[in-house]
């Protein structure tokens, strides 16, 4: 079948199996290969877009779904000039990355957070990244990160 759909503020499309999920579309026929697979069950978050405004697991919602969406990944995420937006340069600054795989999902997913809750406080941040998983940080550096993004104190780590 073919689907249509506005992928970071361009028309794109094409022709896909009832079967295809978002995040194959976006990778094999986009070339939008920031949008990481890391489970295929959902568990890991690498792979979280925003369709229509909203965070999506892109990796069980099909493509078919998302015809006629609008859709933002990591690569529709930068400043219009192609600077880091905010919460990317967050990231960077506060080292809230190591290997880099879970990166997107979690840029997208803070952004997602942001914007439901621009001050959400640590605890809040956490929960929030629940549905995501990283293996190398631990998490704390990505929370600071997120925090910042936020407008928030950062405490510094030799403060801790």
């Amino acid at each position: 079948m073919r689907i249509d759909m506005v992928v970071n503020g361009k028309e794109a499309g094409g022709e896909v199996e009832g079967r295809t999920v978002l995040s194959s579309f976006l990778r094999d026929q986009l070339a939008l290969t920031g949008c990481h697979v890391g489970c295929d069950t959902s568990q890991c978050g690498a792979c979280v877009v925003h369709v229509d405004g909203q965070a999506v697991k892109s990796c069980t919602m099909l493509a078919a779904e998302a015809a006629g969406s609008e859709i933002t990944t990591i690569e529709g995420m930068a400043n219009a000039d192609g600077s880091l937006n905010v919460i990317q340069q967050a990231f960077q600054d506060h080292h809230g990355l190591q290997c880099g795989f879970c990166t997107p999902g979690m840029v997208m997913s803070a952004a997602a957070l942001l914007k439901e809750n621009p001050k959400p406080s640590e605890a809040e941040v956490r929960d929030y990244l629940e549905g995501n998983i990283c293996r190398c940080t631990g998490y704390h550096n990505i929370v600071k990160a997120i925090m910042a993004a936020s407008g928030q104190d950062v405490v510094p780590v030799a403060a801790e």
